[in-house]
Formats: C-alpha cells, sequence, structure tokens
C-alpha cells in the first residue's frame, strides 16, 4: 500500500492567496496551487488490511464545522539545513480538538500514537542547497502574511505514490464534520456538510505534485 495521511484541503481562493508568495526564494521547489493541504496525522507505509480499518474508523469522527486563520511563515527544521518552509496555522482549540479526535480514533485501527507534537502548517516548498542563506530575508518580508476565516468542513484520507513525474496524493475517503458554516466569510490580509448515512463520502481524486 502507497504512504497515507489524513488531511484538511483549501478553497481555490485560499490556494491562490498562497500562491501569490509562492516566488522569490532561489533553489526552492515550490508546491502547487492545487496541491497545499494541512496534515492532520501522517500514517506512513501501512499494510492495505490496516488503510481499510482505518477508512472505517474515521467514519465515526464526531466534530463541528469551524475556521482556522494562517499567519507568519517559517522552516523545518530549526537547527540546520532547512528542508520545507511553511505557513502556520494560528491556534485552533477546534483544530487541536479534531487531531486528538482522530488520535482516539486510529486506535482503534492500531494505529499507534504520534510521537511528536502537533505543529499544523501547510507546506510552501521544498528547500535545496542554496536557499538557506535567502531564507531570513524571505520570512522577514512575509512576516506579517495572514489569511482570515478559512472554513474547514471536512477531511480526507489520501494515498501517496512517487512517480517519475512526481508524487501523486490521491484523495480515497472524505469525511464531512457536522454543522453548517454560517456569518463566516473568508478574509485576506496582505501587510507586506452534515455527514451522511454512511459517513463518508467516498472520492477519488487526484493531484499531482512536481
Amino acid at each position: 500500500m502507497p504512504r497515507s495521511f489524513i488531511a484538511i484541503d483549501f478553497p481555490e481562493s485560499t490556494a491562490n492567496r498562497l500562491q501569490e508568495i509562492a516566488f522569490g526564494l532561489p533553489h526552492a521547489v515550490w508546491v502547487p496551487a492545487h496541491q497545499y493541504h494541512l496534515t492532520l496525522r501522517f500514517l506512513g507505509d501501512i499494510e492495505e488490511t490496516v488503510f481499510e480499518d482505518v477508512a472505517h474508523v474515521l467514519r465515526d469522527v464526531r466534530a463541528e464545522s469551524f475556521h482556522i486563520d494562517l499567519k507568519n511563515v517559517g522552516h523545518f527544521p530549526l537547527r540546520g539545513n532547512p528542508e520545507i518552509l511553511w505557513a502556520g496555522v494560528a491556534p485552533s482549540d477546534a483544530l487541536a480538538r479534531l487531531n486528538r479526535k482522530l488520535e482516539n480514533t486510529l486506535k482503534r485501527a492500531g494505529i499507534l500514537p504520534e510521537g511528536r507534537k502537533f505543529h499544523p502548517h501547510v507546506t510552501l516548498a521544498r528547500l535545496k542547497n542554496g536557499s538557506a542563506r535567502h531564507l531570513g530575508d524571505f520570512e522577514v518580508q512575509h512576516s506579517l502574511f495572514k489569511i482570515f476565516d478559512i472554513p474547514v468542513e471536512g477531511f480526507h484520507l489520501y494515498s501517496s505514490r512517487l512517480t517519475p513525474e512526481g508524487a501523486l496524493h490521491t484523495i480515497e475517503s472524505s469525511y464531512p464534520l457536522n454543522g453548517m458554516l454560517q456569518g463566516h466569510s473568508e478574509g485576506v490580509e496582505n501587510s507586506d456538510g452534515v455527514e451522511d448515512a454512511a459517513g463518508e463520502i467516498p472520492r477519488s481524486k487526484t493531484k499531482e505534485v512536481a
């Protein structure tokens, strides 16, 4: 079975806004706009039977829809050679609760708890030699970057396959959150659905990463 992960994807308007800052860093390999996502849980290489168990138990996750804000940019790792450039996520109790519910639910499928602290982010680029010396200037330039009120109405179970053309991320199943989002609209500042009887919406949506 290919690598798997659970993630939130974004509306086109959010992806377009992220794409607006995806330039100006030499030797960076930028993530295409259609590929942006926020990983809730990386599962890695798991057996097909385990994958099927995960797809099944995720139908039992109950949470209300909510909004998140993206803010600031940064990189991993903090020490040594930078490898990932990311956009950060403002603290969100709802997002943290969803992550905890996922962890508890995944135990039923035999998935061990994540050993690392949950650090929600959106990968903007993968960094190669030559990016580091320009990274500080980029992060200062975009230190006030924000996108407000991004709706989170569900999450997805992805599989990921590496091909000669790049990684192919496929949405295998989708899981709506309960509740309708009302009285919010997505806003941008640039200063520099109800679950069905089956509990899941099977989907096949492939994203290609260069």
